[in-house]
């Protein structure tokens, strides 16, 4: 009798294709695994312990990456999810992991998605800190999962990322949660508890906006290509959803900047 394989919620590119097998996690191969194997051993030497370990090959040629216990925040979104607290432990996290990551070669290896090169400064960025992304236990974030766009990248380049994600940053009439009306005051919370200098506090703002327009287009151009829920998100809303969140970012672009530097 073979594994008991158990699907895994969450996320668009793979949905489907990821399951649990008792202590681990099989998920299929791509052009950049190798990238992403050598991050996640990396991140194993140096002892951060928030992100899975890379483990082997199976015999259907899928990744085999150990299973981190935990809670991720996927819809109807838990009430502890949404609280500052949750929201903190998701900046210490990732600034951990920019701090384990550092000193880690790039040049060497094939990426999937590269990022714009303002952003990029010799840090190999997560680049989808999502909700979906990020393991909770006891309502403190623990580890980062799927490494699949990680990338030549920045801290500030992740930061705007999460923060776009956490906070949430886009028009208060599409945010149906206890986050709505706060988004200035979570893009603070986030940029201090990370420790963001004040160079980059100058850049996040923009980071955020093009964050957005990279991500989406990353996810047209998945819809465009035939990619089966890439292209139910793109066209049950989410292309509406862009065209106001960039609109959006244009008009609170002042708001967003003074709230960060008061």
């Amino acid at each position: 009798m073979g594994e008991v394989e158990t699907p895994l919620l969450g996320g668009t590119a793979n949905r489907g294709l990821v399951v649990r097998v008792r202590d681990t996690v099989r998920r299929p191969l791509r052009v950049s695994s190798p990238a992403t194997h050598a991050v996640l051993r990396h991140l194993e030497d140096v002892g951060f312990t928030g992100a899975p370990r890379f483990l082997d090959v199976d015999d259907q040629g899928r990744e085999v990456l150990t299973y981190v216990p935990g809670e991720t925040v996927t819809p109807p979104y838990p009430e502890w999810s949404m609280t500052d607290a949750a929201l903190d432990s998701v900046a210490v996290l990732l600034r951990s992991y920019h701090e384990a990551v550092a000193g880690f070669a790039a040049a060497d290896y094939e990426w999937a998605e590269p990022v714009p090169a303002a952003y990029v400064d010799g840090t190999v960025s997560h680049n989808d800190p999502n909700l979906d992304n990020i393991v909770f236990r006891d309502g403190v974030a623990v580890a980062l999962i799927d490494f699949d766009l990680a990338g030549p990248g920045s801290g500030l380049w992740d930061v705007a990322a999460a923060i776009r994600l956490w906070a949430p940053l886009r028009p208060a009439d599409d945010i149906h949660d206890v986050r709505r009306g706060r988004a200035l005051s979570r893009l603070r919370r986030f940029a201090d508890t990370y420790g963001l200098d004040e160079a980059d506090r100058r850049r996040l703002v923009a980071a955020t906006a093009d964050n957005h327009v990279w991500c989406m287009d990353y996810v047209r151009r998945g819809s465009e290509t035939g990619h089966p829920w890439f292209h139910q998100r793109w066209t049950t809303g989410e292309s509406d959803l862009t065209a106001r969140t960039d609109a959006w970012f244009t008009r609170q672009a002042q708001a967003l900047q003074d709230a960060l530097l008061r």
